[in-house]
Formats: structure tokens, C-alpha cells, sequence
């Protein structure tokens, strides 16, 4: 197969033969990776990656965007078209934090519909001169994608609004589904027309593209992938209404690095991927992780900021210093308080307006002095939740401004015309408060530009007759749920809803202190202009560069289909058993030690049933009858129901309590592992257990004889681990001096004897079977939580001790892709019994062949 992937961009346009000398790079070999098994969409792609480093001398970010970041515009002779770079958008700004030694390239659409019989010239053009892929979609799919499902779905629900009634938002509609998909896998294909996959970085930008890491995954198992979502991410009460929200969620944790602007939008989804796929994440040296079979999807919390040379350039034009002189003059003896935003549902400019009218009739002191400038930008989507914005907002400002207005005084100054950059930068510097009330916003960079703009420089300063040396002052009052609110600590943070708070906020903004007003801005300068967006993407890509640091030396697989598409990442030690290779080695030895766990082993951890099925039965007293096995089953169930259910396996050996009780057979008494002189830390222990059964609806506590657990499995998930924790840490205080020890497993919290675990059960089945001459051969373990762990790293040190046969093979092996000490690994409980089923037919046909064979009569 061929591969189409290139380092040279030209080449693909122009449908030459790549020609590498113009790069100065080698095509990186690209091979097909042993044990990739599974497809997405075409039966015709495999999955590719690269067992060692190409030689390419510099570092490549594909950098994936809904729009490209160019101007477009027709020839005024209509002979073609200009394009050139739109310094406002923030894919061409973040080049800043790149450094000049990385390439980017950018993949994303154009703002205009090219007519296709052009579409091969403007390619080779953006390629040409600004290192951009345009992905072409056809208007009626785009149409589909961005104002169909982007906007009316998931625009309004990651901004908290529930499409409870075809107006709010429109009910699921799966053709737009459909439509998001096409797009993001035409992005798919053209990130892969382009990319190096073992060497290249591809950093995928927002909700428009949330499907694409699976499309990329899916084709390049190793690709260093991450994601920043630009919009909020909502809670999982409201995300989990989606439809398709497990497709949403996998395709992200197929990412590297998922990016998120606050906290609270990582919790969020931490939350979703915990509620909705039962994925459990960790924190450890700062970072968070979400394991996810077998990879590390790190999730980075970090608002982006703004481009501090672009807005400086834009303060140091003469435009700009003309229209502060003409803003000043306007405003001249009044007091501006100033508003930008787009309009749309989500930005609070009506409840806004209702603020101000509400300062206007509390403090009339402000009247004639106090104007509200209100820019409203176009919105982005449509329909007729914006016209209803529009309606309002004219409404409501011109209701203002006939009750409150007079000769030479309008309270509020509604502009909702485009603005240039510099006009708007103008009336930052006039304004002596910025108000950004969104009742939910991503981010919402307005504020960090206010900053900036209100540090001025000498000709602004000159200008408005200010001191260059006097200290600069500003005011902001911004909503509480915007994503820019947690990292300006010196803002007054309000309840955009409370429109009397948000009043105020306001007189409490121009009332205060000078002195005030100036600390506060030093303290947002101070972090702004240190945190811009070079600082955001050079931190994002350091980030994404250690996370997929390890990604050459692990072994991948894809697995499943469609969406539900995701790569197994295993240490190269860390491989599936294969039956085969395990019967092989069974029929050929001739003492084995079997050890067997049994919740989430032998049966489903999810079923409710514990009781062992007919089938179980079979297989364990299959594996009894030879005489070259002994077999035990190890559990952290109590003697009493281990007794009941495997009363009909008479040759079993059973572990219970993890060990604290054993017996070798059905007819052997229990016997203890470990003496323990009392039980009085039980007391101690089960008051406290049962305070948090009380307060955690679900959870329960079990009481054996050598040890109390609680179970929290049917407890809300995030309150069930939080209480764990809590339990954890609470035992641990009151249990300090008694001779236990407390752990935490798989929804449980236990306190049992020191020394008592499943490990004691290995030493003990190895030396009983050394005692009685049957050097173990073979030693087969299977276990799935941290309880097993223990028996793992008795039989793997037993390797090169007098315990084991010199050949002896051993097989431990979990259930599952996760940290293991095992060497092994099969998917689930399935695959266990198939497995064992397989050894169990191996020793019924060798009893059967030594039944059938002919005895010798040698007596005379």
C-alpha cells in the first residue's frame, strides 16, 4: 500500500511525484503496525504507524480548524480571488508560542463557497503561500454541520440550555448527525493527505471537530493528537441528554490531550467519562489522567490570552489616537462604562440594559453622567432566538434613553455596527469600566483586552492629558460564568441573572477608590500580559510533547467500530494470552498450580447474580479431576458461601477472606493462615463504616470474620469516590495503632489483619505441592483488581527460586488492559471462561486416552 503521507504540501496539488529536495526532508517510512485489526468507514484504509523515528529535522504542527485563519476576498474584475491573513484569529496568533523552528500547517475551511471548477488553483495557492489546506465542503452539508447540528445542538446545550420544546434549540435530528460526521471526516482525510504521523503534532481546535480524533486515531494508532475546546463543557446532567453523547466522549478520549479553558469545564467531562463510561482519573504531580485501555489521555486546564503585539500595534496607530480624541470630546465630563458582545442568547445584553436601568432609578445622583456604550457584534448563527435578542435589546435601550435621556445625555449608546479593531480599542481606552455579563461563555477574551488597552502608551496617554508616570487605573465587573472570571481575581464577580447585584457592582465600580482602581489593574496587567496566547500554545504543545513521549515504545491495537473505535496501548512485556500457546504449554507439563480469583474473574462484576453457573461447575471440576493439577480458588468472599456455591467441587481447593481461611478439598477442615489474637479494632471500625452507610445512599458494609467492607458500587459514582476517600482516610486515623491494615479496591473500603492477602494462598499451594514431590511445571493465576496483585508477584518471583521447576511456565494474567504485575492480560470474564474451557477439554481428552488405552497383564 502506498502511503499518503507527504512532506511535501505542493506536490499533492499539483499531482507530481513528491519531490523532497524543495523541504530539505526525507519521507518518513510508514508502515503497517502487526495486530491493528479493526476498521472505521473504508474497507480500503489500515491503520499506520512507524516502529522508528524518521529522520525529519524539523518538528510539524498540524494545526485543525473549523475556518482557516485567511481573509477572503473576489477580485474586483472577478478574475479570481485575494486572500491574506486575518490577524484576528487566534490559529494564526498562537504561532507565537511555536518558536520559528516548527512548520505549521493549517487544515480548516474558507469563509467563502469556491466554485469547484477553482477549487484546485486556490488550493495550490493557500498552499503555496500560506501553508494552508482548505477542506471544501458543499454549502448544503456545511449548511447542515454548522448551523444545523454545531449550533442548534451543540452550541445551545455546552451553553446549559435543554431543548425542552422545538424552539429552545430543536429537537435531535440524526441527518445533521450525519452531516457532522461527513465533515469531520473530510477534515480526516485532509489532515491525512498531509501528515507525517510519527513525527507531526496535530492539535485539533473546538466543538465544530469533536469527532475527528477518532477518524485520525483510527487511521494513525500513534498519532500525537490533542484537542482544546474553546466553549464550555456542561455538567453531566445536561450533556448526558445528548444523544449521541457517548460517541462525543469516546472520540475525544481518543486525544492525547484534551484542553479546557476552567476547571470546572474539566470536572465537567471528568465527570461525564466517569458517570457515562465508568472511566475513573487521577491526579499525580500536577497532571491529571484518564486511563483509557491502556493510554494516558491527559486533560490541561489553561485559559488562552491574547496577542499582546498585535494589540499594541493596533493601540500605536494614528486611526487609533484620532478616535480616542473623538471619543473623548463625545463623552467629554461623563463616565463610560462599556459592553462588548455578540449577540446572541448567551450573552446577558439585555440583562445588561436592566442593570443599567436599575442603577439609573437607585442612585439618580448618576444621571446625566454615567453612559452605558453597548457594541454588539453580528451573531454567529441564526434563527429566531436572535432576532429575539435583537428585539429585546433595541427595546429595552431605547426605553432607557427615553426615560432617562435628555439634551446632550443618552444613558446608553447602542452601536451595532461593525466596528475596525482599532475603533473598538478606542472605546476600551475611554471606558473607566468594562461590564461582560454573559450568562455562559467559553472564555470571553474582552476583559484581557480592556486591560491592555487601558495601560495605554505615551500617545494615548498624551491625548486623554494623563501622566505617563501616574499609575494606570480600570474597573471590570464580568459574570461569575464566563471562563476568563477565575483568572481576574481583582474583578468585581457577579450573578449576570441578579440584575440588582449586577447594579450594584456597578455604582460599587465608580465609586471606588483611585488607589483601588489602580491596584487591581497592576495586578491584571501583571498576569495578562504574561499569560498571552504564545505563553497558552507553547504551554499546550509542551504539554501534548510529554504525553505522547512514550507513544514509540508502546504496542497498539484498534479495536471495535464505527465511533465506538479506540486504540489498546500496552507495554511491549505487557501482551494478550493466547489460548493456544496456553494449552500448548498445559498438555506438556506435568504439575500444574492453578490459582483462580472469582468476582469479575469467572463472573460479570456488573451482574447481580454472584451465584456460579452450571458452566463454571464443569470447568472447575474438570480441572480437579487431573491428578496433575491443584487448584484453588481465591476469594474475598466469606467461608460460609463459598462453601454453598462450590459444594459439588470436591476436589477445589478454596482461599476465603482473601486468604485469612483456607482448605485444600471439600472434606478438609478451614484452616487459618494467619493467628490473630483479637478482633477488637471491629469495633472501632464498624461504627465508622456505618455512619457513612448512613449518609451515602447505595453503600453498604459486610461483615466477615476477619474483616468489614464497605461497598459503595450502587452509590452516585462522584459522591461514592469522594466518600470512599473520606472513609479511607477517617479508618486510617482511628485504626492508627491497631494491628490492620485498611485498603481500597474496586467500590470497596477494607480493614482486615496485617498480612492476611491472596499472596499467603500462592506461597502456601507452592510449598504444600514441593512438600508432596509435585515440583510445579506450571502455574497459571488470573485475578482482575488490586487483591490479585499479590499472587502476581509471588509466582513471578518464584521463578528463579526452588518452588518452581526449573521449565516451569507461568502465565499470570488480568482481566482487562490496565497496570498490572501480570505478564498477561485477556479482555474480560468471557474470555476467562473460554480460556479455562479450553484447558478443561485438554484434561478431559487425556483421561479419555488413558481410559481407552489397553491395560498390560504381565502376571503369569
Amino acid at each position: 500500500m502506498s502511503s499518503r503521507s507527504y512532506s511535501n504540501l505542493l506536490d499533492l496539488v499539483s499531482g507530481d511525484a513528491p519531490n523532497f529536495s524543495r523541504m530539505g526532508k526525507r519521507l518518513p517510512r510508514v508502515m503497517t503496525v502487526a495486530g491493528i485489526i479493526s476498521e472505521l468507514d473504508d474497507e480500503t484504509s489500515n491503520s499506520v504507524g512507524s516502529d522508528a523515528p524518521s529522520s525529519v529535522s524539523q518538528e510539524r504542527v498540524i494545526i485543525v480548524g473549523n475556518q482557516l485563519p485567511l481573509r477572503v476576498h473576489r477580485r474586483a474584475d472577478d478574475s479570481g480571488w485575494n486572500f491574506s491573513w486575518d490577524e484576528d484569529s487566534l490559529l494564526l496568533q498562537l504561532k507565537d508560542g511555536l518558536g520559528e523552528d516548527i512548520e505549521v500547517i493549517y487544515v480548516g475551511c474558507l469563509r467563502e463557497e469556491i466554485d469547484p471548477d477553482e477549487q484546485d488553483d486556490v488550493s495550490q495557492t493557500l498552499l503555496e503561500t500560506f501553508k494552508c489546506l482548505p477542506a471544501f465542503i458543499p454549502s448544503d452539508l456545511f449548511s447542515k454541520f454548522y448551523h444545523g447540528f454545531c449550533k442548534q445542538q451543540l452550541w445551545p446545550l455546552f451553553h446549559y440550555m435543554l431543548p425542552l420544546s422545538p424552539d429552545l434549540g430543536g429537537r435531535f435530528d440524526r441527518s445533521l448527525w450525519q452531516a457532522y460526521l461527513s465533515v469531520n471526516k473530510i477534515f480526516a482525510d485532509k489532515v491525512m493527505e498531509v501528515i507525517s504521523p510519527d513525527d507531526d503534532f496535530v492539535w485539533v481546535h473546538d466543538y465544530h471537530l469533536m469527532v475527528l480524533p477518532t477518524f485520525l486515531r483510527k487511521r494513525f494508532n500513534r498519532v500525537k493528537l490533542g484537542f482544546f475546546l474553546h466553549s464550555p463543557f456542561p455538567s453531566s446532567e445536561i450533556y448526558r441528554t445528548l444523544p449521541v453523547r457517548d460517541e462525543l466522549l469516546r472520540a475525544l478520549l481518543n486525544s492525547d490531550l484534551i484542553g479546557f479553558h476552567t476547571f470546572d469545564y474539566a470536572r465537567h467531562f471528568l465527570s461525564c467519562c466517569s458517570r457515562m463510561l465508568g472511566l475513573a482519573y487521577h491526579s499525580k504531580r500536577g497532571y491529571i489522567g484518564l486511563d483509557y485501555y491502556g493510554r494516558t489521555v491527559s486533560i490541561k486546564i489553561l485559559p488562552v490570552g491574547i496577542h499582546m503585539g498585535q494589540l499594541q500595534s493596533v493601540m500605536n496607530l494614528s486611526e487609533t489616537v484620532s478616535k480616542v480624541a473623538e471619543l473623548r470630546d463625545q463623552f467629554r465630563n461623563q463616565t463610560v462604562l462599556l459592553g462588548v458582545d455578540d449577540m446572541d442568547i448567551f450573552k446577558g445584553i439585555s440583562l445588561k440594559l436592566l442593570a443599567m436601568e436599575q442603577l439609573l432609578i437607585h442612585h439618580p445622583d448618576w444621571r446625566g453622567k454615567v453612559v452605558l456604550v453597548q457594541i454588539a457584534n453580528p451573531a454567529r448563527g441564526r434563527g429566531r432566538d436572535v432576532q429575539e435578542v435583537q428585539s429585546e435589546t433595541y427595546s429595552t435601550a431605547r426605553r432607557i434613553n427615553v426615560t432617562f435621556g435628555r439634551p446632550g445625555y443618552v444613558p446608553v449608546v447602542l452601536i451595532d455596527s461593525p466596528l475596525q479593531f482599532y475603533e473598538r480599542i478606542a472605546y476600551y481606552v475611554i471606558a473607566e469600566c468594562c461590564l461582560v455579563t454573559a450568562v455562559r461563555d467559553g472564555m470571553n477574551l474582552i476583559p484581557y483586552e480592556y486591560i491592555i488597552s487601558r495601560q495605554g502608551n505615551k500617545e494615548l496617554d498624551e491625548t486623554l492629558q494623563l501622566s505617563s508616570l501616574e499609575p494606570k487605573k480600570s474597573m471590570l465587573v464580568v459574570s461569575e460564568f464566563i471562563g476568563c472570571s477565575p483568572s481576574l481575581s481583582g474583578a468585581i464577580r457577579v450573578n449576570p441573572w441578579n440584575i440588582d447585584a449586577v447594579a450594584e457592582a456597578m455604582d460599587s465600580a465608580l465609586v471606588m477608590s483611585e488607589s483601588e482602581k489602580q491596584l487591581r489593574h497592576e495586578k491584571h496587567y501583571r498576569y495578562v500580559s504574561t499569560h498571552d496566547v504564545g505563553y497558552w500554545a507553547h504551554s499546550f504543545l509542551q504539554d501534548l510533547g510529554r504525553t505522547c513521549r512514550d507513544h514509540i515504545r508502546r504496542r497498539c491495537w484498534g479495536i471495535g467500530f464505527g465511533l465506538g473505535f479506540r486504540v489498546i496501548a500496552l507495554d511491549p512485556n505487557f501482551r494478550k494470552l493466547s489460548v493456544e500457546h496456553i494449552v500448548s504449554a498445559y498438555k506438556r507439563c506435568k504439575n500444574r498450580a492453578i490459582l483462580l480469583d472469582y468476582d469479575g474473574t469467572m463472573t460479570l462484576p456488573t451482574s447481580i447474580n454472584k451465584t456460579p453457573n452450571p458452566e463454571a461447575i464443569g470447568i472447575l471440576n474438570s480441572l480437579c479431576r487431573d491428578p496433575k493439577n491443584v487448584a484453588f480458588l481465591v476469594s474475598g468472599r466469606d467461608q460460609k458461601t463459598l462453601s454453598e456455591w462450590f459444594s459439588s467441587c470436591e476436589n477445589l481447593g478454596i482461599a476465603a477472606e482473601h486468604g485469612y481461611f483456607m482448605r485444600s478439598n471439600c472434606d478438609a477442615e478451614w484452616e487459618t493462615c494467619v493467628p490473630v489474637a483479637d478482633f477488637d479494632w471491629k469495633q472501632i471500625a464498624e461504627p465508622v463504616m456505618k455512619l457513612y452507610t448512613e449518609t451515602t445512599d447505595g453503600s453498604t458494609v459486610e461483615t466477615k470474620e476477619s474483616a468489614l467492607v464497605w461497598h459503595y458500587q450502587y452509590a452516585d459514582p462522584d459522591f461514592g469516590s469522594c466518600q470512599a476517600k473520606e472513609l479511607l482516610d477517617h479508618l486510617e486515623s482511628v485504626l492508627a495503632n491497631e494491628p490492620v491494615s485498611v485498603k481500597s479496591g474496586q467500590h470497596i473500603v477494607e480493614v482486615k489483619p496485617q498480612g492476611v492477602n491472596k499472596g499467603l494462598v500462592a506461597e502456601h499451594l507452592l510449598s504444600t505441592m514441593r512438600e508432596r514431590g509435585m515440583l510445579p511445571d506450571f502455574v497459571l493465576c488470573i485475578g482482575d483488581d488490586r487483591s490479585d496483585e499479590d499472587m502476581f508477584e509471588v509466582i513471578t518471583t518464584a521463578v528463579s527460586g526452588p518452588s518452581l521447576s526449573p521449565v516451569a511456565e507461568v502465565f499470570a494474567c488480568t482481566v482487562g488492559q490496565k497496570p498490572s504485575k501480570a505478564k498477561y492480560y485477556l479482555e474480560d470474564t468471557t474470555e476467562i471462561v473460554r480460556m479455562l474451557q479450553g484447558l478443561a477439554t485438554a484434561s478431559d481428552l487425556a483421561a479419555k486416552n488413558t481410559s481407552s488405552q489397553p491395560s498390560h497383564d504381565t502376571s503369569s
